[in-house]
C-alpha cells in the first residue's frame, strides 16, 4: 500500500516536471523567435534609411559608399517599396507572377503587411525643414524565421509522439501484468477446485455402496463431470494448451446439445453444419468454453427470449463458425470494445467472457474472432475463423 502511494506521488512529480520543462522550452522558443523578429526589424530599418538616403541623393555624385553597401548586401526577405505616388518603386526576392496585375500585387502587399508592420520611408528636407514622405517599405519574414515559427509545432508533435509511445508501452506492460494475474488466478482456481472434487468422487463411490437411489448418484456424477471440465479449462488457461486434430463439427454439436438442454424453452435454437467432418487443430475443452461464452452472451442479449442460429461454413483453407442472435444488438463503436477485459453492456457481469474467448481463439488457436454484423434491436452475428488441417 505504501509502495503504491509513493509510486503515484512519483508519477505526479514526473508529469509536473515534464509539463514545466515543456513550458520552459516553448517559452524560450517564443522569446528566441521574438528576438529574431526584432533583429530583422532593425535590419529593415537600416535598409529603409539607406534606401531613403539613396533616393534623396541619387542625382548627386556624393552618395555615401556605406549606403550603397547596405543596399547591395544580401537580403533574403521579400521586399516591396511603394513610393509616394502609390506605385511600386523597388522589389527584392519577389517573383514576377505576384506583379503581373493589380489584384495579385494587392494580395502580396496584404500578406507582407500581415507579417510585419510596414516602415515609412521619410526624410527631413533641409531647405524647408519639413518631413517628406517618400513611400513605404513592405517586407516579409526571412526563410529562417518562417522555419523557426514551425519549430514549436514540431516540438509539440515530437513530445506527443514520445507521450504516445510511453502510454502504449505502459498500457502493454499493464495488460501483460493483468494477463499474468488472470493466468495465475485461473491456475490457482483449478488447483483449489481439485481438492474438494477428489473428495466428492470418493464420496460418490461410498454412496454407491450405501444403496442410495441410482438416479441421485447419476445427477451427482454429472455435476462432478462438469466440475472436472471446468477445472481442466482453468488449468489450461494458466498455461499454453495442447492442440490436437479434432472434428470441429462434432465438437460444436456437442456444445450445442449441452447448451440447448440447459437453456430457456423460450430460446429457439437452430444449427446448420456440413455432413462431412472438418478437422482443425483444437483444444476441445477451451473451444467448448468459447462456444458456451458466445451462446450465453447471445442469450443474455435476447433477455432469455429469441432465436439463436449456429452455422458452420467450410472454406478452402478455413472454417467459419457463426453465432447469430435476435438480441438488442451493438453500435459500431462497441464492435472491438466488447473484447476488452471488464467491458460489458449488462447491468451485472464481469466483462471477461468475450475477452477470454478472444484469447482462446486468437492466442491459443491462431484464429480470429470478431463481430460480423450487428444492428440495434435486431441482433448480432459473431464469427470465429480457424484454419483447417
Amino acid at each position: 500500500m505504501l509502495f503504491s502511494k509513493y509510486r503515484n506521488i512519483t508519477r505526479y512529480i514526473i508529469v509536473a516536471a515534464s509539463f514545466v520543462i515543456i513550458s520552459l522550452i516553448l517559452w524560450n522558443t517564443f522569446v528566441f523567435f521574438q528576438h529574431f523578429k526584432e533583429e530583422q526589424r532593425q535590419k529593415m530599418d537600416i535598409w529603409a534609411l539607406a534606401q531613403t538616403e539613396f533616393q534623396k541623393n541619387m542625382l548627386e555624385d556624393d552618395v555615401n559608399p556605406m549606403v550603397s553597401r547596405v543596399l547591395i548586401s544580401k537580403n533574403d526577405n521579400q521586399i516591396v517599396v511603394i513610393n509616394a505616388e502609390g506605385a511600386i518603386g523597388l522589389t527584392n526576392n519577389v517573383e514576377e507572377r505576384y506583379l503581373k496585375n493589380d489584384a495579385s500585387t494587392k494580395r502580396l502587399i496584404a500578406n507582407l503587411e500581415a507579417e510585419n508592420k510596414p516602415i515609412e520611408l521619410s526624410y527631413i528636407d533641409p531647405k524647408t525643414n519639413q518631413k517628406i514622405n517618400d513611400g513605404y517599405l513592405y517586407y516579409g519574414n526571412s526563410p529562417l524565421i518562417n522555419k523557426l515559427k514551425y519549430y514549436p509545432l514540431a516540438l509539440l508533435l515530437i513530445i506527443i509522439l514520445f507521450g504516445a509511445v510511453a502510454y502504449f508501452f505502459y498500457r502493454s506492460t499493464k495488460i501483460a501484468t493483468q494477463n499474468k494475474l488472470w493466468s495465475g488466478m485461473a491456475k490457482e482456481t483449478a488447483h483449489q477446485i481439485g481438492t474438494p472434487l477428489s473428495s466428492l468422487i470418493g464420496w460418490t463411490e461410498i454412496l454407491k455402496t450405501e444403496q442410495v437411489n441410482p438416479e441421485y448418484i447419476l445427477e451427482i456424477e454429472k455435476d462432478i463431470s462438469r466440475l472436472q471440465t471446468i477445472t481442466e479449462r482453468f488449468s489450461k488457461i494458466g498455461s499454453l494448451p495442447k492442440l490436437e486434430k479434432a472434428d470441429i463439427v462434432a465438437e460444436t454439436l456437442e456444445s450445442y446439445d449441452y447448451l440447448k438442454t440447459r437453456s430457456s424453452k423460450l430460446i429457439e435454437f437452430e444449427i446448420s453444419v456440413p455432413e462431412n467432418p472438418i478437422y482443425v487443430k483444437l483444444n476441445k475443452q477451451l473451444f467448448s468454453w468459447t462456444i458456451e461464452n458466445l451462446v450465453k452472451n447471445a442469450i443474455d442479449a435476447m433477455r432469455g427470449k429469441g432465436k439463436l442460429v449456429i452455422t458452420i461454413t467450410q472454406l478452402e483453407d478455413n472454417v467459419k463458425i457463426t453465432i447469430t442472435d435476435t438480441g438488442k444488438g451493438l453500435i459500431r463503436s462497441q464492435f472491438n470494445r466488447i473484447f476488452d477485459p471488464g467491458f460489458t453492456t449488462k447491468k451485472r457481469g464481469w466483462g471477461l467472457g468475450l475477452s477470454l474467448a478472444k484469447r482462446i481463439i486468437e492466442e491459443f488457436h491462431n484464429g480470429k474472432i470478431y463481430v460480423l454484423e450487428s444492428e440495434i434491436d435486431k441482433g448480432t452475428s459473431m464469427q470465429i475463423l480457424l484454419k483447417t488441417t
